[in-house]
């Protein structure tokens, strides 16, 4: 590898020259100053200056933006640089059902993907009385949405992705749990069930479960009326118990399905809404289609990673050690870009232009972290590698929150910042006392600064590197890429930390080498577990586990993921119904680990 050429593999460089290359530029450092020079027009001084920080940041791969930001920034395409969207709420009227199709059409020719909660449509088999019409329920107007994307996916544009979320005490929940058990149903969809903390307790004990409905001006009749805080609403409204049915049954059939065919996962909305630093403000109920991100109606997420491994000093020796000072240092400029990208995109919608700049949301998260445990000696499933990972995302957490807060010194807080009510925040509750005191003093940039997302494409395109924090899949894999032309071709990739054993002359496996397959299912959630705390939105997590693992055993990851306070999970379990992007060459195991089909970078 040169310093004009940091490809270390054929597969990274077309990823490059397909997904990432404007026309004209020679190499990727061409793409980095144009990328950097685009987000830097958003400054009002020194724009020359940020470029070259900008620049600088990107070069090696120590910074990732998200896939929006490196293929679009600086091209004039009219393109969104923001890589996923939440939808408004769906109005249950076949005239807001047919507005929100085409806003979800719009946002994604424009290159976003989208998240949507159904659960404001009525069930299946309710009259509507004004047109004594009856309904079909949500499940059947998804079907519309997921012939739109592939509709849309006809006409080139990129790849779609979208997540369905309904509520766990929604009337048609079973026909959600179940939609895809049908191998070829909802294909461009990732469906997870909003879990409340009630639902949980009803499953413990065993209780009856009442599925509702709000009434919307209907009699309450045939029915007892509960009072439910709905989506889209700010305040309980009452609502007919349709049929109860058993909690523990539900639960049964929601990781039955998900045994089965890999889906749905499942948000715990509770805790997601207790740790919302804009509790006082919004309701959250849907995410982006890989759910690192939580979002109100037309929230946006804009995305960047940092590279771990890039930061390990003197790999694979006993001096080797993470440089935290220099993640810091990083991160910090990786805000100031993040927050410049917000101003710099265009949006399909006005809507979504709106709330991204009144909060200002962004997530900065991290990549890698498995192969910069291997560069350091550690385990994926070892203490001392959560210890470290925790470590590291606690100093990416606190340079952030520095850095947002130095920002609205000079650029001014977030128009919706009300700082008391930000102070009282789960999330902001847990900030170091100093940087709560700045925040009280000084306001903040950013009303959310940190995620972790799948990071698949662009991992690939720094030499495959390992996506997220996710453990590396195998040394060595087959992975299926999707071909301008809509074919797959399939390519031989190697984990970027055995490539780095691998150049020092060593033809054995690393020390601290572990692929995936060979961790318990635990190891996954204990590291998702040690780093939540220090995420203000969420982590995107794939955990894969055998497919000859015990459903007693599956069941208990949920339950567990649950009680250790995780915002998701979502366990992948070799099936027939899912098709795969990596597979181990010495396994008949195919396991779409954060696949790049079904990512938004």
């Amino acid at each position: 590898m040169t310093t004009s050429d940091p490809f270390r593999m054929e597969l990274s460089r077309q990823i490059w020259a397909t997904r990432y290359r404007a026309p004209g530029e020679a190499d990727i450092q061409a793409s980095w100053r144009r990328v950097a020079h685009a987000v830097a027009a958003a400054e009002t001084a020194d724009r020359d200056v940020w470029a070259e920080r900008f620049a600088a940041l990107l070069d090696g791969f120590r910074f990732l933006p998200g896939g929006r930001i490196l293929a679009g920034a600086g091209t004039g395409r009219r393109v969104t640089l923001l890589n996923c969207f939440v939808m408004g709420d769906i109005a249950d009227t076949l005239e807001a059902i047919f507005e929100a199709l085409k806003e979800g059409a719009l946002t994604m020719q424009h290159g976003g993907g989208i998240g949507y909660d159904f659960s404001t449509l009525r069930p299946a088999g309710t009259v509507a009385h004004a047109s004594s019409t009856i309904a079909s329920g949500p499940v059947s107007f998804m079907h519309i949405w997921d012939a739109m994307c592939a509709t849309m996916l006809s006409t080139g544009a990129r790849r779609g992705a979208m997540m369905a979320t309904l509520r766990c005490d929604h009337p048609d929940i079973e026909t959600f749990v179940d939609a895809k058990r049908d191998p070829a149903a909802l294909r461009h969809f990732n469906l997870s069930v909003q879990v409340s903390d009630a639902f949980m307790a009803a499953v413990a004990a065993d209780a009856d479960w009442p599925l509702v409905f709000p009434l919307r001006g209907d009699a309450p009749t045939g029915g007892a009326v509960v009072e439910r805080r709905w989506s889209g609403t700010r305040a309980p409204v009452p609502c007919r118990v349709v049929r109860s049915v058993k909690a523990r049954e539900l639960w049964q059939r929601i990781l039955r399905a998900a045994y089965d065919t890999a889906e749905p996962g499942v948000l715990f909305v509770d805790t997601i809404n207790r740790d919302n630093t804009l509790a006082a403000q919004e309701h959250l109920s849907a995410t982006n289609p890989c759910g690192e991100i939580p979002l109100p109606p037309y929230g946006a997420c804009d995305l960047g990673s940092l590279n771990l491994a890039a930061f390990v000093i003197a790999p694979f020796t006993v001096d080797a050690r993470l440089d935290l000072a220099a993640l810091a240092a990083a991160a910090t400029q990786a805000v100031r870009f993040l927050d410049d990208v917000i101003d710099v995109s265009r949006y399909p919608l006005p809507a979504q232009a709106t709330e991204a700049r009144r909060k200002r949301r962004i997530g900065l998260g991290i990549t890698g972290l498995a192969d910069a445990l291997i560069l350091l000696g550690l385990a994926y499933d070892s203490d001392a590698a959560r210890a470290l990972a925790a470590e590291a995302m606690r100093s990416v957490r606190d340079a952030a929150y520095r850095a947002s807060v130095a920002l609205a010194q000079e650029k001014g807080a977030f128009p919706a910042f009300a700082r008391d009510a930000h102070l009282a925040s789960g999330f902001a509750t847990r900030l170091p006392a100093d940087i709560r005191n700045a925040i009280a003093t000084h306001g903040i940039r950013n009303s959310h600064l940190l995620a972790i997302a799948p990071a698949g494409t662009i991992s690939l395109l720094a030499n495959n590197l390992s996506s997220g924090i996710e453990p590396v899949f195998a040394a060595a894999a087959e992975r299926r890429v999707l071909q301008a032309d809509g074919s797959y071709r399939t390519h031989r990739v190697v984990d970027y930390a055995w490539q780095c054993w691998q150049a020092r002359g060593a033809t054995d496996a690393p020390p601290a080498f572990v692929e995936a397959r060979r961790l318990d299912p635990r190891a996954h959630l204990a590291m998702q577990a040690a780093l939540q705390p220090f995420v203000d939105n969420a982590i995107s997590k794939t955990i894969n586990v055998a497919a000859d693992i015990p459903f007693a055993r599956f069941a208990e990851l949920y339950r567990e993921a649950h009680a250790l306070g995780l915002k998701g999970c979502t366990v992948f379990r070799p099936n027939p119904v899912t098709g795969a992007i990596l597979s181990a060459p010495d396994s008949t195991e195919r396991v779409p680990c954060c696949g790049i089909e079904r990512e938004a970078d």
